[in-house]
């Protein structure tokens, strides 16, 4: 029995949050210590908001919940985001109702999604979805990846000495892809110099994400092409990998090469 209550005596709660972050931040701690905990205790982040006015999402993973610079800096974003979309809301529906005409609420919706996270980079793509009025909404997307070496954030094109070298080792495989993809969709490319989808996407004016085959070295590249790049709305958007080949590698800053690897084929 006395062993019982000893052992029952020395049994204690683990510490709380606000314990941690309280222990951080006495005289004589680390630097940002307070942070540091909770950014290690920190979830994924999603915020919703629907009123007659406006419709609202904006998301992000706990990947970048827990590095307190990108959480900042997303933090940041959906509030401008969440402003730009108020602003343009209150000024379309004046404008309807001084002209008579029924409003119908605004939207953006925001969701970031880890692409992979290897040692140094943290990479993310974002589906926007948006309506201001109209026939239909819009899908666009969006792209980062935050530099753990460097504690900052970069669109994958800054990766690469220029978006001409990009073009230049990205484009004839890009063009291969979205071939593929229309006829994958039974849609007849139609590339006459005139026709008004008849030329291939510049690779660096799009969307480009950055993947890991096995979380160590960026080796997988994906384009997304919003509506009306290549095809119609109705056509909507596409994802077209490309294989990382030699030629991107070259093209890649002399930093960021030993980070990437060549794709292999099968």
């Amino acid at each position: 029995m006395g062993a019982l209550l000893v052992a029952g005596c020395s049994e204690k709660a683990a510490p709380t949050r606000a314990e941690k972050e309280a222990a951080a931040s006495v005289s004589g701690a680390p630097p940002n210590g307070a942070a540091d905990v909770a950014a290690k205790e920190a979830t994924a982040y999603k915020v919703e908001e629907k009123t007659d006015l406006i419709e609202f999402a904006y998301s992000y993973p706990v990947e970048a919940a827990r590095i307190p610079g990108l959480a900042a800096w997303l933090d940041n974003d959906r509030a401008v985001q969440r402003a730009a979309l108020v602003a343009a809301a209150e000024r379309d529906r004046a404008a309807a109702a001084k002209e008579g005409f029924p409003y119908h609420a605004h939207s953006h919706l925001q969701s970031w999604q880890r692409v992979t996270d290897t040692p140094r980079f943290l990479s993310l793509s974002a589906e926007i979805g948006t309506y201001m009025g109209g026939a239909h909404g819009m899908q666009s997307f969006d792209t980062l990846v935050w530099d753990r070496n460097k504690a900052t954030r970069l669109k994958p094109l800054d990766m690469f000495t220029s978006g001409a070298a990009f073009d230049k080792a990205a484009n004839d495989d890009l063009c291969a892809g979205v071939e593929r993809a229309k006829a994958a969709r039974g849609v007849e490319w139609n590339r006459d110099t005139d026709s008004v989808f008849g030329k291939c996407p510049v690779a660096s004016a799009q969307t480009i994400w950055l993947g890991s085959s096995d979380g160590k070295k960026l080796d997988r590249l994906t384009i997304g092409i919003g509506p009306y790049e290549v095809g119609p709305y109705v056509e909507g958007s596409y994802r077209i990998d490309l294989p990382m080949s030699a030629a991107l590698i070259h093209a890649l800053k002399p930093e960021y090469r030993g980070d990437f690897r060549p794709a292999t084929r099968g």
